[in-house]
């Protein structure tokens, strides 16, 4: 039985480096989650689909290597893999996408496992999967409603693009996942752009009060607010030399989930999902840095008071 099943889209990436050619690698929320979840431990999954192209050839090559189920995947012969460049500035990384009408964006609820989502412990998706086209939408309610018929827990993280849809209807939908799910996983930016509150303590009680059991709101170098119903606290950073953080907040989901489902301690989650965020930061591209779990316990060993 895989514990943990994450629902999205993989995409290609061809990440900058300082010498301005790009390096190619691999990336996509959900599966970026998944490599960095099976890095900490935890048994995982993916469902989603992938041309039948080379690209997709490589991403079933990369999970083997990870230890990531992909037994659930499916090859559309009507989709592409999905493609992103990631540029840099003095502003930070940005992404450029060629996805339009890629075979993930093409799944339907038809197309779900609907028994592995029932055997799962955790059902892991974000706002991307919603926003990519309409079917992948129907195909992500769809399996968050099989998941709370089972007690599945729900894990969502909001991962805001508009490029791919407009605000208003980003938090509508977006809204409506968040009240189903009982892990939220939001960023600073996103939830202040989702909710129109501005203070995190605000922000944390406001998904709280949509119906999560947990929130770990990442602020960035000022760490983790990690909010329960009967528990509020502030989970400090850990500062590196961060040369590119394309995947952080993807490994931070990873590393929060594994961690959460050996142990159930929110609180330790978000700590040590701090520690193989920053870990992630000091290499380049989506997955390569990403650390494992020896790597991150003795990071956080040497990090103790």
């Amino acid at each position: 039985m895989v514990e943990l099943l994450c629902l999205g889209e993989p995409m290609l990436e061809f990440n900058q480096q300082p010498d301005g050619r790009f390096l190619m690698g691999h990336g996509g929320d959900t599966s970026n989650c998944a490599i960095a979840a099976a890095r900490s431990g935890a048994s995982v999954g993916v469902v989603t689909a992938l041309g039948q192209d080379a690209f997709g050839d490589s991403f079933l090559a990369l999970w083997e290597e990870n230890g990531v189920d992909a037994d659930l995947v499916k090859r559309r012969a009507d989709g592409h893999t999905g493609v992103y460049f990631v540029t840099h500035g003095p502003e930070g990384h940005a992404f450029s996408y060629l996805r339009a009408g890629s075979a993930a964006s093409r799944t339907e609820p038809s197309d779900l496992p609907l028994a592995a989502i029932r055997n799962a412990r955790c059902l892991h998706l974000s706002g991307i999967t919603l926003a990519i086209s309409t079917s992948s939408c129907d195909a992500a309610f769809a399996a968050i409603q099989t998941a709370r018929e089972a007690e599945v827990a729900i894990s969502f993280d909001t991962n805001l693009r508009l490029k791919l849809w407009p605000l208003a209807r980003a938090r509508a939908v977006i809204g409506a996942a968040i009240g189903m799910c009982d892990i939220a996983l939001p960023g600073l930016d996103d939830a202040r752009q989702l909710t129109g509150l501005t203070a995190p303590e605000a922000i944390v009680d406001y998904y709280l009060a949509a119906g999560a059991r947990i929130v770990a709101l990442t602020l960035g170098a000022e760490g983790t607010l990690v909010a329960t119903p009967g528990r509020v606290e502030r989970i400090a950073a850990f500062p590196v030399q961060a040369v590119d953080a394309t995947a952080a907040g993807d490994t931070f989901d990873g590393a929060f989930l594994a961690e959460w489902l050996r142990d159930g301690d929110p609180f330790a989650a978000a700590r040590y999902a701090n520690a193989a965020a920053a870990l992630s930061t000091q290499g380049y591209g989506a997955v390569a840095p990403m650390p494992r779990r020896a790597t991150i316990e003795t990071f956080l060993a040497e990090a103790a008071p």
